[in-house]
């Protein structure tokens, strides 16, 4: 994950929520967010699950790029149903990742 040249860390925001039972304009949404955060500058990726809790944590080359996306526009709207409509709770955590390993077989 970490395309930062010449950085030894990047930033991971970690979205954890519960949805209400409202789904109208939700998955559309989610798509576009997605979609616009892909076209940010400083985005470097993103990984999400839903089960009961959903987890949706993506990753930035500072601290300043995730800053600038809390406040783009489109995203202040997204956020605005969020908390209006979709969500019966959520939480934000932002991290700096130092170090990070994987495993595959």
């Amino acid at each position: 994950m970490n395309k930062n040249k010449g950085k030894n860390y990047y930033y991971a925001v970690i979205f954890t929520s519960e949805r209400t039972t409202l789904e109208e304009g939700y998955n559309e949404a989610s798509l576009q967010m997605e979609r616009l955060a892909k076209k940010q500058p400083g985005f470097l990726g993103v990984e999400s699950a839903r089960s009961k809790v959903g987890i949706t944590v993506s990753y930035w080359d500072s601290l300043e790029a995730i800053t600038n996306w809390k406040q783009n526009a489109e995203h202040q709207i997204a956020q605005k149903k969020g908390k209006d409509k979709w969500y019966s709770q959520f939480h934000v955590r932002i991290c700096k990742v130092e170090r990070e390993y994987s495993f595959r077989k």
